[in-house]
């Protein structure tokens, strides 16, 4: 697994560790092999992400966390070579907000929200409920195998 982190606003080197395992648990998950997987990470700030939500999803709000997918399902993968699933934008202030309010560490906001991430890069979204019930059950399952549960 490859995970190429932007130098700027980097959380600790626990918060990456777990992030690099639940990365190659979400790929092994789906079956694809994680050895041929990269994924982009970027921190920002409220400002950028405000402005990326604009521009991106026309929603001019601060968010959490923003996926930008290279493929729609896995099995639009490549079979051979390097697979750069896609770009993940964390905005680090707005999951310490949160994990405020959810009564829960900054760490597991963080954590969460990258897994959350990799599903939506691995072709998973929560436009149903149906959709959304099998996203929440596959991320809780990733939080759970790296002891980060509610």
């Amino acid at each position: 697994m490859n995970i190429i982190f932007s130098d700027e606003r980097m959380p600790g080197q626990t918060v990456v560790d777990l992030m690099i395992k639940a990365a190659v648990l979400c790929s092994k998950q789906e079956g694809v092999d994680p050895e041929r997987v990269s994924v982009s990470v970027t921190f920002v700030s409220s400002e950028e992400i405000r402005e990326l939500n604009r521009i991106y999803r026309n929603k001019d709000a601060v968010t959490d966390v923003l996926s930008f997918p290279q493929f729609e399902t896995p099995s639009d993968t490549p079979e051979e070579g390097e697979v750069c699933l896609g770009d993940v934008v964390i905005c680090s202030e707005q999951a310490l907000i949160q994990a405020d309010e959810y009564g829960h560490s900054g760490e597991r906001e963080l954590v969460y929200l990258f897994v959350h991430s990799v599903f939506h890069l691995l072709g998973y979204d929560h436009m149903t409920e149906e959709d959304k019930s099998d996203m929440r059950t596959r991320e809780e399952s990733i939080m759970e195998q790296i002891g980060l549960t509610r």
